[in-house]
């Protein structure tokens, strides 16, 4: 992008006269910041001193906007040279400090492919996520992992591709279970040779590429061969391939659709709006995603899929064609900008006929569905949120609340969770895990005064707001160890509960406890507050008991490693790493283990006893 040049103007009480007085005409984005010096919106201008003046001037805006004008307290200018390279920053800015006023997406995952590594001499198919910096072929992107995860089962029916990992394929002395059942030809010990499988990996490009008629004719070819040459039960063979291939292709291709498209369809009530995206790469569907990007104000449709479009493509790769429920009000600015991007043409439609018209229609309906059943969601968290309002005795609903939870196995590798939830549910971007150290093994108090006192010390840094509640997952010694953690930071005004799951430890029998009360709460079981306690303490139940699996698998496989003279940390990390972990490691034969750099033949022996003896052979 070309140099941008910025103007600042910062005032107790900002004098938008004084301001719009001195302002370009130029285009470029505005940001407008409140007292305490947030970013509360971002927008983008193709002459900037009319845009920002219409906020002024204009008497016929929502009291939504009429409210974020009132908050306004300075404006930050940055001019560009075209509209263009506005409507990029904007999507930037407005993804990185996602403004209270902006619509905003939540997306900040990269998106999986199918990936095939074509310099090995018998290729590999896997889930990739994250740089295309291997060599090889990317196939995607994929909606989600599970979508990559279907398709890649579906493949190993079809074509027996292999998809372990090079250091499992290295070290097979015999074939495995895949091969049993019928899903892999096992080239790792020779049952097939490299032009043979070659040809399979050639007819899954084929249909990873959307040509499975081509496949089909192929088959018949084959088929009709095999029959004159009196070869009936390959024949056979290949005429249950080709009914295969038919009836995936049923399943998954789009008729008539040999192109990159993706189809957009935007649904909007009660101040949410839901956006569905069906992803068609090669004529082939690869599934859809719901997004729930965040509103304040009652916009249409049109606002919406441009503010998505804008901040959701602009960064990823970009199909060839976008087929819209509704048009943007800047299709030509959006379309422009797109290509630039992509480097190739992009075309936005929105009158579409046919199976188009078909595919719109579907995503439509799942659009719509999607949103009453968020709304649905909505409603019954409201319910809960009031209900909790009730029982704690808050004077307003609380806007954040956070929970802490301990997770150790007889005190060794404890792991201590906090997640957050607003007034919207999980807040999963939000959620930390605390390593927990220097503590006695199985010393729950001190393990979570020692979390407590590194997340809230975080926060007084500014990383993040204070809750409004902080629920803990214990009884009276839990509590007490976060109130004193509190105490010494100096914050006293975060309501503590203690959720303690009572004698019985059964779900709906728990204990509330309010800190410097001297009773638990009067709950009965059901109550719409109590529900979402629960949920709340399961989910840091959950996040602590998965970070302490994680931990406890590291330490095991380095406690097996740390054992064997001569190994240090240098060659534990690069054999986990040249042999894909521990198991591949286990796997090794001593002359694989002597080829890493570092492991003589004698240290390499060692390994190989080291986890033989342990298996008993």
């Amino acid at each position: 992008m070309n140099e941008l040049v910025e103007e600042k103007s910062k005032q107790a009480d900002f004098d938008s006269v004084a301001f719009l007085k001195n302002l370009t005409h130029q285009p470029g984005i505005y940001k407008m910041l409140d007292a305490q010096g947030e970013i509360i919106y971002v927008g983008k201008a193709k002459n900037l001193k009319n845009r920002v003046a219409s906020y002024f001037r204009n008497q016929n805006v929502s009291p939504k906007q009429q409210v974020m004008v009132g908050k306004i307290a300075a404006i930050e200018i940055t001019i560009t040279h075209t509209e263009g390279e506005a409507l990029l920053l904007e999507s930037q800015q407005i993804k990185h400090h996602r403004p209270r006023y902006n619509i905003c997406l939540r997306d900040d995952k990269s998106y999986p492919y199918i990936y095939i590594s074509t310099q090995h001499d018998f290729p590999q198919i896997s889930l990739h996520r994250g740089g295309k910096k291997k060599l090889g072929k990317y196939y995607g992107p994929y909606p989600g992992a599970n979508a990559v995860r279907e398709s890649l089962k579906l493949l190993q029916k079809m074509f027996m591709v292999r998809q372990c990992t090079d250091s499992f394929f290295d070290n097979r002395s015999r074939p495995c279970l895949e091969y049993q059942i019928g899903r892999c030809k096992a080239p790792c010990v020779g049952l097939i040779d490299k032009v043979s499988y070659a040809q399979d990996l050639a007819d899954t490009q084929l249909f990873l590429e959307g040509k499975g008629n081509q496949l089909i004719d192929q088959r018949i070819a084959k088929m009709e061969q095999a029959s004159a040459e009196l070869a009936f039960e390959k024949a056979a063979d290949y005429r249950d391939q080709i009914t295969r291939l038919r009836s995936v292709m049923e399943k998954y291709f789009v008729p008539g659709e040999r192109g990159d498209l993706d189809i957009l369809a935007c649904a909007t009530q009660g101040g949410f709006a839901c956006i569905q995206v069906f992803y068609i790469r090669h004529g082939q569907s690869l599934g859809n995603k719901v997004f729930f990007p965040k509103i304040h104000d009652n916009h249409s449709p049109e606002d919406i899929l441009q503010a998505f479009i804008a901040q959701y493509y602009l960064e990823k790769q970009i199909p060839f064609e976008l087929i819209v429920s509704h048009v943007p009000p800047e299709q030509e600015l959006l379309t422009e900008v797109l290509v630039q991007q992509a480097q190739h043409s992009v075309i936005i439609s929105a009158n579409v006929r046919g199976e188009r018209l078909k595919w719109l229609q579907m995503a439509q309906a799942n659009a719509d569905n999607s949103l009453l059943s968020k709304l649905s969601e909505r409603q019954s968290l409201g319910d809960r949120l009031v209900n909790l309002k009730s029982l704690l005795g808050l004077e307003v609903l609380p806007k954040r609340m956070e929970c802490f939870d301990i997770s150790h196995t007889q005190g060794d590798q404890t792991v201590a969770s906090c997640v957050v939830f607003d007034q919207e549910g999980p807040v999963k971007s939000a959620y930390r895990r605390f390593n927990i150290s220097d503590i006695a093994p199985g010393d729950d108090y001190a393990a979570m005064n020692q979390a407590v006192l590194r997340r809230y010390k975080r926060m007084q840094l500014g990383e993040h707001p204070a809750p409004d509640v902080l629920f803990i997952d214990g009884g009276r010694g839990q509590m007490n160890a976060a109130e004193k953690a509190l105490s010494e930071l100096g914050i006293n005004d975060v309501m503590i509960v203690g959720v303690s799951k009572g004698l019985d430890r059964k779900a709906g029998m728990e204990k509330i406890i309010l800190a410097r009360h001297n009773r638990p709460l009067d709950v009965s079981p059901g109550m719409a507050g109590l529900l979402l306690i629960q949920h709340i303490r399961d989910e840091a139940h959950r996040f602590a008991i998965t970070g302490h699996q994680q931990r406890r698998g590291k330490a095991k496989q380095q406690s097996v490693l740390e054992d064997i003279t001569g190994l240090g940390a240098k060659r534990r990390q690069s054999l986990l790493k040249q042999f894909g972990g521990l198991q591949g490691v286990a796997q090794a034969s001593v002359d694989a283990l002597c080829s890493i750099e570092g492991i003589s033949r004698s240290l390499a022996q060692r390994i190989y006893d080291t986890f033989h003896h342990q298996d008993g052979t």
